[in-house]
């Protein structure tokens, strides 16, 4: 095999089948644990934000490692790549499921994100090269299977073991698979892309940890210490330090880890602006309906998961659907209808109330996920198209990259307002009722929250997730503005068929 990106003639789809079991099952894992994290706050005994880092540590070694996907992918073969990363994913789940404290489990999250940190950019790069220009919306969009409905399914089947098994089960189901993954690709992997022989830079992997790794790390721990927190503010600002030192740094030299050049193609940067908006107002769902739905209104995990579900369908159903649609008429349109859709359920869900019916969350939810199903792997693929072939994995490597760190900022922005939101609205429903005569001040001493009745709490609550929905609401709009100046990036050969006679006779005359 050459080191040139080729693209093979016929797409290797037993070698992608084998990657996307691996994909699916590492995904699936981030999501998984977040409906089961109260089991493990009584069996370990630990408060909620040590349980909490079973999540964000997760996060924050994806945030680290990603940057380094490029030179990985570019350095050394799929199948050593894969097998290593598979290695390592199947050892953390292995610790995870038998874990006898707490610290075992953390390290056994830690060592599954090291693993699967490179899964998605080594699978989304192998997809590039696999396919020609005018077939990789229909292959992107069955790649979007496995990115958009892996999490989605995860609260859904977490919830429904949780209530019914040990949270470890959650481990010992993923287990098999991920070792049947790793056992197949050890006698059936090839490589596609070829490698080169580029070296590492150390005090690169020494800046992209710090910058994009303090940012993370602050981004999380605001929701939970606020932003007035030194070690909070104090971590984002080493980590912006880190981050811009980093930046600077791959501009200058020849082969850098993460190639900021790509921003210099239009599509491509618009489509890494557009995935971080829509990154970040993709968690108000996520993070505000279980709050919702368990919280306030007293509803069981698995039925919070199963309001998920048919969401979760559609965006499975939906996602090769979409990426034909694509082939055929471009990202714009999708991104704009989808986005519309988007952005419209998500000002419904700035309106719901204690009594909104079950149904009418359920019908919400999925037609919000209808919508976001034909945003993301349309746009992204549309910009990924204008990169030249040798800087696939520098565009994947980016993409994966931001989306952790917008997702992180996302869910602590949002988290932090419906906090604050839900605190002032706490504070005036106390004082109206005090003034109404409906509660007895000697009832609330000092506005302490555990003297507050609980109707009053989950009133404000509720106040609080409303007005963060709101604020989502404005997020998405960006994203549906910057979808209208979305261009269509055409193959060399639709270029070629374009051009005018007098063209294509000069170049055959040169040749």
């Amino acid at each position: 095999m050459s080191n040139n990106h080729s693209i093979e003639k016929k797409p290797p789809y037993g070698m992608i089948a084998i990657l996307f079991i691996g994909a699916f099952v590492s995904i699936l894992n981030e999501t998984l644990l977040n409906v089961a994290l109260p089991s493990i706050m009584t069996e370990f005994e630990v408060n909620a934000t040590s349980v909490q880092w079973l999540s964000t540590g997760y996060m924050l070694i994806n945030g680290i490692l990603i940057p380094a996907s490029a030179f990985l992918i570019q350095r050394f073969s799929d199948k050593k790549l894969f097998i290593t990363a598979m290695t390592l994913f199947t050892l953390g789940t292995f610790l995870a499921s038998i874990a006898p404290a707490f610290g075992v489990l953390l390290a056994a999250r830690m060592i599954q994100a090291s693993g699967s940190a490179i899964m998605m950019p080594l699978l989304m790069n192998v997809m590039l090269n696999a396919f020609p220009i005018e077939k990789r919306g229909a292959a992107m969009g069955t790649f979007g299977i496995v990115m958009i409905t892996a999490p989605a399914i995860g609260p859904t089947l977490s919830g429904w073991i949780v209530e019914h098994y040990s949270w470890r089960m959650l481990f010992d189901i993923v287990l098999p698979i991920a070792a049947l993954s790793l056992i197949i690709s050890i006698f059936k992997l090839k490589d596609i892309t070829g490698k080169r022989e580029i070296k590492l830079d150390i005090f690169s992997i020494v800046l992209s940890s710090i910058g994009f790794g303090g940012l993370l790390y602050g981004f999380s721990s605001a929701g939970d210490d606020g932003w007035s927190d030194p070690w909070v503010y104090g971590t984002i600002i080493v980590g912006a330090i880190g981050l811009v030192s980093f930046i600077v740094r791959q501009l200058k030299l020849d082969v850098p880890m993460l190639e900021f050049r790509i921003y210099k193609y239009p599509m491509f940067a618009l489509a890494s602006a557009i995935s971080i908006v829509i990154a970040m107002a993709m968690f108000s769902a996520m993070i505000l309906m279980p709050i919702y739905i368990q919280t306030i209104r007293g509803i069981s995990p698995m039925e919070s998961g199963l309001l998920m579900l048919p969401g979760a369908l559609i965006m499975g159903i939906m996602s090769p659907i979409t990426g034909r649609l694509f082939d055929k008429y471009g990202a714009k349109v999708l991104a704009i209808i989808g986005l519309t859709i988007t952005t419209g359920t998500t000002f419904f869900f700035s309106n719901i109330s204690m009594d909104t019916a079950y149904s009418t969350l359920v019908i919400l939810y999925t037609f919000r996920m209808f919508g976001m199903s034909m945003v993301m792997m349309p746009v992204m693929t549309n910009g990924l198209n204008q990169l030249p072939a040798a800087n696939y994995p520098d565009g994947t490597a980016m993409n994966n990259t931001l989306q952790q760190v917008s997702g992180a900022i996302g869910s602590a922005l949002l988290i932090t307002i419906m906090n604050k939101r839900t605190e002032s609205s706490a504070t005036d429903i106390v004082q109206e009722n005090i003034a109404a005569g409906n509660l007895d001040p000697s009832q609330v001493t000092g506005g302490a929250e555990q003297s507050i009745p609980q109707e009053i709490l989950n009133l404000a609550m509720l106040n609080g997730i409303n007005f963060t929905f709101f604020i989502s609401t404005f997020i998405a709009a960006v994203a549906l503005i910057l979808a209208f100046f979305i261009k269509r990036v055409k193959s060399t050969s639709q270029q070629k068929e374009e051009q005018p006679a007098e063209t294509k006779i000069e170049q055959v005359a040169a040749e």
